[in-house]
């Protein structure tokens, strides 16, 4: 199964985000794959107004989703991605949306909220309480994280125990001394622990690094873009993930039991 990592630098504008996104969907289709991951809180970014991906937020039937569903309906792609929608008092969710055929097939709140490094997501955003679903794409179970779960391992073996091949990271990491060592040794390290594909997505442009990479069941990076606007594609491969899992059986291993919410 073909995997398309759609990574590009989010506009303050939602209209010409929603542009890039279904050219990226259409490109995406034209090159063979089956799933696109785009990176998160695709719907608006400035970094002079910080807040303004919160201030931004639509409904999912707002004008942007709408868009992207249009699109989808004229391709066979399952695409993710993350835009943040309203919740109640002001406040707004990090919804991670999945889309396929036109409809909304997954949805899930992020979790684990970046309270880290001088930033606060919570100040306006509310938290999840939901382990996310898997997805079926081509006979692989998809796990989605959104960005900063990438540093919680429990959520990625909770996923990778209930069934997920491949665990899909729509991100914006932003930049700061050493993160863009934490990022690789992170996705890494959740493909390596447990076995699996990670595809993670990260925004680029002035505030967030980029680096989108593809790493699979043995720590390998097969995919990686840079700094820059880019399309990576990687193919995963069930026999990889087999042979992985016969060589190094940490699954069957493991003395601890299923991770869940507190």
């Amino acid at each position: 199964m073909r995997v398309a990592l759609g990574q590009f630098a989010v506009s303050r504008t939602w209209q010409e985000n929603a542009d890039t996104c279904c050219h990226l969907m259409q490109q995406a289709q034209q090159q063979g794959a089956r799933l696109l991951v785009l990176p998160e809180a695709v719907l608006a970014r400035d970094i002079a107004d910080p807040d303004l991906a919160v201030k931004s937020a639509q409904p999912l039937d707002g004008p942007f989703l709408s868009q992207l569903l249009a699109t989808s309906r004229d391709n066979t792609l399952t695409t993710v991605l993350t835009l943040h929608v309203p919740d109640a008092d002001g406040r707004v969710l990090n919804a991670l949306v999945v889309l396929r055929r036109g409809e909304i097939v997954a949805r899930y709140n992020k979790l684990h909220l970046y309270d880290a490094f001088a930033v606060q997501e919570s100040r306006h955003v509310s938290a999840g309480d939901q382990v996310p679903p898997l997805i079926d794409v081509d006979g692989l179970k998809v796990g989605l994280m959104t960005c900063y779960d990438i540093r919680f391992p429990e959520l990625a073996r909770r996923l990778v125990l209930d069934g997920a091949d491949l665990l899909v990271l729509p991100a914006a990491w932003v930049r700061g001394p050493l993160k863009e060592m934490h990022w690789e040794i992170l996705v890494t390290a959740r493909a390596l622990e447990n076995t699996c594909y990670v595809a993670a997505v990260g925004e680029c442009g002035p505030r967030n690094i980029g680096n989108s990479l593809v790493v699979d069941p043995l720590g390998v990076a097969i995919a990686r873009a840079a700094e820059v606007p880019a399309m990576v594609l990687a193919d995963i491969d069930p026999q990889r993930i087999a042979d992985a899992r016969s060589a190094l059986p940490v699954l069957q291993n493991r003395r601890f039991g299923r991770p869940d919410l507190i």
